[in-house]
């Protein structure tokens, strides 16, 4: 396989570029203006790009938002706002619920002391001082057992209360996290898995990523249209994921690129799972049933880098989307491994999702 021999070109400096993008149209800037110009600048959604630029120098927030409403299936702001108002609620509960059981505890530590000196003093006989004694212990026992219960109830139904507002903003990360066409993991929870590579030094020998391009998809979008696009970019992420074990993290990066991040796998391992991935979707037959058009053969190239040969995220991703391009160079439908000495006259970024 022949290899391309370049200058390194210097990474750009993604943050920085979204950044002055962000100042010089006067968007202030907050988390979610921040996804918006993050989600144009990768491409993954043209139709945002356009409608992102087609504001000009001076976007309002209002025009931003209604972009950011049409785009994406949730509303980071809200839903957090909501959460936290509701979680307050609740603690204020709890601790309104614990202020009362604190008071009936005193009330009733208090009762015992005062029966105790009524039991102590000489001035009644032992048999009345035993009846009333037992008479108000019986009472006091009785109302404290009884605000005790009633206090395990409030608090369960609180607890219960919390416990769904976690479960809501659990499936809110999830949805965010969520490609919505492929159903597998989007760039945003991309970024997290990539960066948590390196923080179990240990691993780094068995761990690697993978990139993967659909070889000449433009041309299949160009001839069949974007929903036949859609269905082969949803068909060919379902092979990805059935040609992988569980633990094996799949993500949509953007347009038509994938990644993959293996954890515990040999460089052997990982080349032949990647291989059979290629060889079932070189193999996989993509025909319309009802016209019967045939829009494949549609095949991938594949890049490898294991984590050890790169010193942090962004190298990681960078070696492999060399080895990704050594492979579009070497004619496609190929997997590569990165090895020193590959280069290539550009080089994609790597960025942490901020939120």
């Amino acid at each position: 396989m022949s290899t391309v021999v370049a200058p390194k070109a210097p990474v750009p400096d993604v943050a920085g570029q979204i950044t002055y993008a962000m100042r010089t149209m006067g968007v202030a800037p907050i988390p979610r203006n921040y996804e918006l110009f993050y989600e144009a600048y990768i491409g993954a959604n043209p139709t945002l790009t356009r409608e992102l630029a087609a504001l000009g120098g001076h976007a309002t927030q209002e025009e931003l938002d209604a972009i950011s409403a049409q785009h994406f299936n949730h509303n980071p702001g809200r839903i957090f706002d909501d959460a936290h108002s509701r979680i307050i609620t609740e603690l204020d509960g709890v601790l309104r619920v614990l202020r009362q059981e604190q008071t009936s505890l005193e009330s009733y530590n208090k009762l015992l002391g005062e029966t105790f000196k009524r039991i102590s003093s000489k001035s009644h006989s032992s048999a009345d001082l035993l009846q009333n004694a037992i008479a108000i212990l019986t009472e006091a026992t009785g109302d404290t057992m009884a605000h005790g219960e009633r206090t395990v109830e409030d608090m369960t139904q609180r607890s219960q209360e919390m416990d769904q507002v976690r479960k809501e903003l659990d499936e809110y990360k999830r949805i965010a996290n969520t490609d919505s066409l492929t159903r597998l993991a989007n760039r945003r929870a991309f970024d997290d898995r990539l960066a948590a590579i390196y923080n179990n030094p240990i691993t780094l020998p068995v761990a690697a990523l993978v990139l993967v391009d659909i070889d000449h998809f433009k041309k299949v979008n160009d001839t069949y249209g974007h929903p036949v696009g859609d269905k082969i970019l949803a068909t060919v992420a379902s092979v990805i994921r059935a040609n992988v074990r569980r633990e094996v993290f799949v993500a949509r990066t953007g347009g038509e690129e994938f990644a993959l991040i293996f954890e515990g796998n040999t460089l052997e391992e990982i080349q032949a799972l990647c291989e059979r991935i290629r060889r079932t979707l070189e193999t996989t037959p993509f025909k319309n049933s009802r016209t019967r058009v045939n829009y494949g053969p549609i095949t991938i190239s594949l890049g490898i880098c294991m984590a050890s040969t790169a010193g942090d995220p962004g190298e990681l991703y960078s070696k492999a989307d060399i080895a990704l391009y050594c492979a579009k160079n070497a004619g496609r439908n190929c997997t590569v491994v990165y090895q020193d000495g590959m280069q290539k006259d550009f080089t994609k970024s790597w960025l942490i999702y901020k939120s």
